[in-house]
Parts: C-alpha cells; structure tokens; sequence
C-alpha cells in the first residue's frame, strides 16, 4: 500500500464531491503537504503542546485523525505513561493507513471509526481538530464545541486548525489568490487547481477567524489564540 504522488484532479470534465476514500488515502501525504502551507511545522507544534500541556491520567484525542499525523506527534510528546490517546476518523481508508503508520508510533494509539460528533470526550487534557471542523456543516460545529470544552479538565486546550475566510471581500480574494500560488509553487496545474476547488466547495465550509475565536469563547474557553497562520490556514489554541 504505497504511498504516491497527488494527481487526482489532473483531468477535466465534471468532479463529483471531495470524500476520504482509498484513492486520497494513497496520496494524502504528498496531497496535504503541497496544499496546505505550513502544515509541517503545525505538526511539529503539536508535539510541543503535548509536551507542554499533556496532565497525568487523561485522555488526549484527535478528532478527525486521517493519517494519523497529529496522532504520532502527540505520542512523541506524550511524558506521562498513563494517558489515554485515541484517535478518531470516519474514513476506513484512512485508519487503515493509520493503524499501519501508529507502528512506528512512541506510545499505544487507540484508534476508533466514529464520527467524531458522536465522540464522548472526558478527563481530557488535550483534543486536536488539526482541520476537521471544516468539514461539518456550520450547525454542528457549536455542538462539537461544546462537548470538547465541556469534557477538557481545568487547564486542558484545543488545537483547533482551520482554512479560513477573510474578514472581507478583499481580504478573501488575496488569501485565495497567494493559496494558488502556493499550490502553483508546488507543482499543480491550474486544471488540477480548479478541479479540486470544484470537489471541496460543496464539503469544505471555511468561515472567518472572527467567527471561529467569537464560537470558542461563547462555548466557555477561557482564550482562544492564534498560534500559526500562513495565508488562509490558521491554528488557534484554546485553553478551559
């Protein structure tokens, strides 16, 4: 089951809804890495926040695992050896994949196929939706929300990794406008670039920052930062 080079949308005609099936699966690592600016260094960041912020005895989740690179990140920075990690995806594909790469994982990795709103979240320290709530529709998000700060224990956070709006108009275009270029930088052609737009505009619901940090403090987080942002990908930690 290796892994290959992202040419999904390289070929025209209509294209159907994004979905987690076993063709991203296969080049998902090379699909993120080229899409996504910054991704990298958000996965590393999450290792540290483990580090920093994991507490003894709980639970630490991702939400929306897909591969499992947050996953691996978080058992890396684990330093207590009587936490609880599972990892949550609705996409067999997905897990399957990362069940294979949790081999090589610091610490034991309880994977489970859900969705992740059906998750009972408890005695957690951490919970990561390193971009997953996106995903949803905007009606479910509030709930999700709320369940995750409802079951954080006293000083627990959230990573919570968006695609973003801008603010305005103007705003949206030019971080549309440099996220192409980006993707033209890493070597997609404005076919698979359009395509692609095409298969996540219908799945993909990206709101404005305002919004996201506005629904974190109405559901009871203390703060809600910004910790990374690279044009229109944003990563916020919220604390209980």
């Amino acid at each position: 089951m290796s892994e290959g080079r992202d040419r999904l949308f390289d070929r025209p005609g209509p294209v159907g809804d994004f979905v987690f099936d076993a063709e991203v699966a296969r080049v998902f690592p090379d699909m993120i890495s080229r899409s996504v600016p910054g991704y990298a260094a958000i996965i590393n960041m999450i290792e540290l926040l483990t580090r920093m912020h994991a507490q003894a005895g709980t639970r630490l989740y991702d939400l929306g695992c897909s591969l499992g690179a947050a996953s691996l990140a978080m058992a890396k920075g684990l330093p207590h050896d009587d936490c609880t990690l599972i990892a949550v995806d609705n996409a067999p594909a997905m897990l399957e994949r990362a069940q294979q790469h949790a081999q090589q994982a610091e610490r034991p990795i309880e994977f489970r196929e859900s969705d992740v709103r059906k998750i009972v979240i408890e005695r957690a320290s951490m919970v990561v939706l390193n971009f997953t709530l996106q995903f949803l529709p905007p009606d479910d998000r509030v709930t999700l929300l709320q369940r995750i700060r409802a079951g954080l224990v006293p000083g627990g956070i959230l990573i919570l990794s968006e695609k973003i709006a801008g603010e305005t108009p103007e705003e949206d275009a030019l971080l549309v406008e440099l996220h192409h270029a980006f993707k033209r930088q890493q070597g997609y052609s404005e076919l698979e670039i359009s395509q692609k737009r095409a298969a996540l505009e219908r799945v993909l619901r990206p709101e404005p920052l305002s919004i996201h940090r506005n629904r974190l403090q109405r559901v009871g987080f203390d703060r809600a930062d910004t910790w990374f942002q690279c044009f229109n990908f944003v990563s916020i930690v919220a604390r209980a």
